[in-house]
């Protein structure tokens, strides 16, 4: 096991006199995350602590948060997530005149930009995205785990014709043990996207699946609010957020047994049309690609 493993093994979450610390207002706020940050691949980027991040974090980990709150704040926090993941883009110089006839340097944008979801729980990052990134396109990815095999099997992509010319935010919520999000890159490898142009964004992570992703894809950066203790025996973070997919989307079971997205998700849809066996492989349109 790496080093920077073993230096998160107990975790890094911060003890009660931090958070009393940072509920003060004192300037040590960051001393714990700094510390965490040390042990970690360079390419790990945890999203700067706050007694605001720290108190939005606490409320959607809370199990008896009302969904509504567990929305709210979850895309208030994704939405940081966002913005620090654009501060690792490339940027040119640029000079402009400002109303008082000053000239201002500054910088601009240098780089065409996407976003990827992995289908269902990526989803819920969208909404931040296209905030943050005027005229954003998203792409789609849906991976799913092989009954047999318990290894994670593509099933859907939808991505722009153009992605390999642009940098890409991959979104997922959770980094558990890593699985999907190895596929998902893999994918975008197969299809042209360079790997020092990936960014993988998400708000959670647990350092074994840091660890197998880094381990396959060292060129990702990664952008992340926390990174957890450890995986419990189901895989589940631990002391985690739930199943973030369920408690953002709400899962209600319809007659028969079978879980139904309330809000009809994206992910519900194609669930479907799989059931139906509509989806096949060739199509004629270039951005919207079938795997099987």
């Amino acid at each position: 096991m790496d080093g920077w493993m073993d230096g998160l093994s107990m975790g890094y979450s911060p003890s009660l006199p931090q958070r009393r610390s940072m509920a003060e207002g004192h300037t040590h706020e960051n001393d714990w995350m700094n510390d965490q940050e040390k042990c970690l691949p360079n390419e790990v980027k945890i999203l700067r602590r706050t007694a605001q991040v720290s108190a939005m974090l606490t409320i959607i980990r809370d199990k008896e948060t009302p969904r509504s709150d567990f929305i709210f704040y979850s895309d208030r926090i994704i939405r940081l997530l966002i913005e620090e993941a654009l501060g690792h883009l490339p940027y040119k110089h640029k000079s402009v005149m400002t109303p008082t006839g000053a000239t201002y340097e500054g910088l601009a944008f240098d780089t065409k930009l996407c976003g990827v979801s992995i289908i269902r729980a990526g989803e819920s990052m969208e909404t931040a995205m296209r905030a943050v990134c005027k005229k954003v396109r998203i792409g789609k990815i849906l991976i799913q785990r092989d009954e047999e095999t318990a290894l994670p099997q593509l099933f859907y992509v939808k991505l722009p014709a153009d992605v390999s010319d642009r940098f890409v935010l991959l979104l997922d919520p959770m980094l558990a043990t890593g699985g999907s999000a190895i596929k998902a890159t893999e994918v975008l490898l197969e299809r042209g996207v360079q790997e020092e142009k990936l960014i993988f964004v998400n708000l959670i992570a647990a350092p074994e699946g840091i660890q197998a992703y880094h381990s396959r894809f060292p060129k990702v950066i990664i952008v992340t609010s926390e990174v957890d203790s450890h995986l419990n025996g189901s895989k589940y973070i631990v002391p985690g957020i739930g199943d973030f997919g369920d408690r953002y989307f709400s899962m209600q079971q319809e007659e028969g047994g079978n879980d139904v997205m309330v809000n009809g998700s994206f992910a519900h849809v194609v669930s479907r049309v799989k059931q139906s066996s509509q989806i096949r492989t060739g199509s004629s349109n270039p951005q919207w690609e079938r795997g099987t």
